[in-house]
């Protein structure tokens, strides 16, 4: 029984990590964050995130600006909801951003230092899974559950209606529409065994952005961005777990009133820890940074991030009360 419980909350805690990768301020999404848990499930996130670079970090096109130093501390926080559609997995899930930016340099050829604080674009999310077991409604599905191989549908949408001041070129808020279609691949090597489950995940996605017609007066454009997430993801311990992090931005060329800003070829790297505290709470550290990122025009972007989730659901809350003879 108590083994039981304690997998169905770690599980329940889990989720809300998919709601996690939609942020632009991610410079990858984090492994195990599309892992499956018990339909009914909720979480809260808590998310910190240290950022420098030569792109705004709350900007998810990363649009380059040569010799400008960006340095970012955002916080996140939202709620996430996994349900049962057509007999399989979907999550719907909603991020806020908030936190303060700051750049010293040159900016877009206008200013040489600016900062800016309040609240971001607030992000959507939606998964539905294609392929892969069906969903989990009830204890045994969560006992019986493997992924073998797993893959969703993915659809980010953003709300342009975070903070933006369009005499100034460094903002929180975008002032345009923007989302993200993806699809997370969920790959099971080995055994679905705790302290022995290792996973290949992979999340080709394409981000897609509106026009910003009041750039400081002028017209923001960007091309679609692809990009790709990869995680060789493997247990130390039934609690504890380790992740390497590698992610590949290809297109997203922008322009500002039809001169161009560059185009994106970009390789990063990153390291991912996770460990559930206990039934309910869990908790990753990661630290990641972009690899070829010698040239002034090459992305070049680095951060540190921790994250606690809590998550909870009424099932397994009620058998834990059961137990102590609540």
């Amino acid at each position: 029984m108590k083994t039981t419980l304690r997998k169905c909350g770690i599980a329940a805690a889990m989720l809300v990590a998919a709601a996690l990768g939609a942020q632009p301020a991610q410079a990858q999404v984090p492994a195990r964050f599309y892992w499956k848990t018990l339909s009914g499930a909720s979480a809260v996130p808590v998310i910190y995130n240290s950022l420098s670079g030569n792109a705004n970090p709350f900007d998810p096109a990363h649009v380059v600006q040569a010799g400008t130093s960006f340095d970012a501390t955002m916080m996140l926080t939202g709620y996430a909801h996994t349900f049962t559609l057509l007999e399989r997995s979907a999550m719907a899930a909603v991020i806020l951003p908030m936190g303060r930016v700051s750049a010293s340099g040159t900016v877009a050829g206008l200013t040489s230092g600016q900062t800016s604080s309040g609240f971001g674009d607030p992000m959507l999310e939606f998964t539905f899974n294609v392929i892969g077991p069906k969903a989990q409604n009830s204890i045994p599905d969560v006992l019986r559950y493997e992924p073998g191989f797993s893959m969703d549908v993915l659809v980010d949408f953003a709300l342009p209606i975070g903070e933006y001041d369009s005499s100034k070129t460094l903002n929180l808020g975008q002032n345009r529409l923007y989302g993200r279609l993806g699809l997370p691949i969920t790959w099971q090597l080995g055994a679905w065994v705790p302290g022995r489950r290792t996973t290949l995940e992979l999340l080709p996605a394409v981000w897609l952005f509106g026009t910003n017609d009041n750039f400081v007066g002028r017209t923001l454009k960007t091309d679609p961005m692809y990009q790709i997430d990869a995680h060789l993801t493997r247990d130390l311990t039934s609690n504890f777990w380790g992740a390497l992090d590698l992610v590949w931005y290809k297109g997203g060329g922008s322009t500002i009133d039809g001169v161009s800003a560059g185009k994106l070829d970009n390789v990063g790297f990153g390291l991912t820890f996770g460990y559930a505290v206990n039934e309910n709470l869990a908790m990753t550290v990661g630290y990641k940074s972009t690899l070829n990122d010698k040239a002034p025009t090459d992305l070049r972007m680095d951060g540190f991030m921790l994250t606690l989730v809590y998550g909870w659901h009424p099932l397994v809350e009620g058998m834990r009360r059961l137990k102590s003879g609540e």
